[in-house]
Order: C-alpha cells, then structure tokens, then sequence
C-alpha cells in the first residue's frame, strides 16, 4: 500500500499516514483485506494523500483505529492528524495542539510516543521541505515542556531520518512504496526498495529501531 508505518511486535501497528492514492472508497477496503488478517491493532492516521471521511468510514472498527492515544505498556502513543486539505504540506490546527496538550498533561504512563504524517523538521532537501509542518517549531516547543515525550515519528518524506531536537528522538520512517533521494533540491526517487520500521519501546524510555527494506537481499 502506499504509505509509511511502524510495527511494535508486541503491540501492533502505526500506519502514518498515505495509505492510498486513488481516493476511492475501494482502496482503503483493500488496505483493510491486507491487513486485517495480521490479528493485531492497527492504528492509523491520515496524510495528504488520503480523504479523511472515506479513510475513517474503512477503518473504524477494530482491529483499525483512527487518530486515537493508545496505552502501551510504559508508553503512550498519540495519533495526531497533520493534514491541511487541498495541500501537500502540513500544519497542526489549534484543536489539535489543544488536544495533545491536554493528553500530555493527563498522562498516565512513563514515556510517550507522538506519531504525525508531516516531519516537524528540516531535512535539508529544498522541495521536500517546502511540503512539511509549517508550525513545526510549534510542536517541538509543546513536545520539550514534557519530560514524558521521549520520541516523535513521522512519515511523508518517504526516507530513513533519525535525529534529536531538545532531548526528543526524532524518527523518519521510509515508505512501502517508493523512496525519495535525501538532500535534493527538487523532486526525485532513489533506487531503494519499500521498507517500514521496527520500534521496539523501552521500559527506560528509550526506542530500539531497525528499517526492514523490503526485497533486499
């Protein structure tokens, strides 16, 4: 399918964001038949690729679940939705920051995890920077006034990244579908095949990852 994902063994699966292309209803049934065999919660949210009524009306009901908080052990991981309609790139609205703030300061875990389609980062590439959070700096701002937030993921720019801003662990997960070449000023895909990301979350906070390219020998 065309997006971006993480997978905790024990726990389930992120898909962040871009599950489909075509905006057909059809298309996130098929997502659903692909993966609903799995027997583990998937949990999913949008990216400027997908329709949000169709996307929710195909995977509301479990094993899938839409832009939900979800205990897991130690940690909890937050869903945001980063989308703008009509646009490429990203921005958290106000509700959104609201609503993320208010589950920070609720928290009942140790650690936390916050998952968005847009990376709140630079990633030195022109063009692809151009199309990611604008409020970015917002949401590291936000995210540093927890001491819980240990790391945030993201997907759509469809390559590894991995970084820290202010004690976070800032995690880029590739695409099962194609990739995009690091560092280019305008639009281009590289060589390597689809691939998603293992994380396994720490009892002490940290996240063990590791990227499966897919078809690599």
């Amino acid at each position: 399918f065309y997006g971006t994902g993480i997978y905790v063994p024990w726990w389930g699966g992120v898909a962040t964001g871009d599950l489909v292309q075509d905006d057909s209803a059809g298309a996130y049934q098929r997502f659903r038949e692909l993966l609903v065999g799995i027997d583990l919660p998937v949990y999913c949210l949008p990216g400027n690729h997908d329709v949000r009524a169709l996307m929710q009306q195909a995977l509301r009901e479990p094993p899938f679940h839409y832009c939900k908080s979800v205990p897991a052990g130690d940690w909890t991981v937050i869903l945001l939705d980063s989308c703008v309609s009509g646009s490429a790139g990203g921005e958290l609205a106000e509700s959104e920051i609201a609503r993320l703030v208010g589950e920070l300061e609720q928290l009942e875990t140790a650690h936390a995890l916050v998952c968005l389609h847009h990376p709140p980062i630079k990633l030195g590439s022109r063009w692809l920077d151009g199309v990611g959070l604008a409020n970015g700096d917002v949401l590291l701002a936000t995210l540093s006034r927890f001491e819980q937030v240990k790391a945030v993921l993201f997907g759509h720019a469809h390559q590894e990244y991995r970084g820290e801003h202010s004690g976070i662990d800032v995690i880029g997960t590739p695409s099962t579908c194609r990739q995009f070449k690091p560092g280019s000023d305008n639009f281009a895909v590289d060589d390597n095949p689809p691939a998603y990301r293992k994380i396994e979350l720490l009892t002490d906070g940290g996240a063990q990852t590791d990227v499966v390219w897919v078809g690599a020998s």
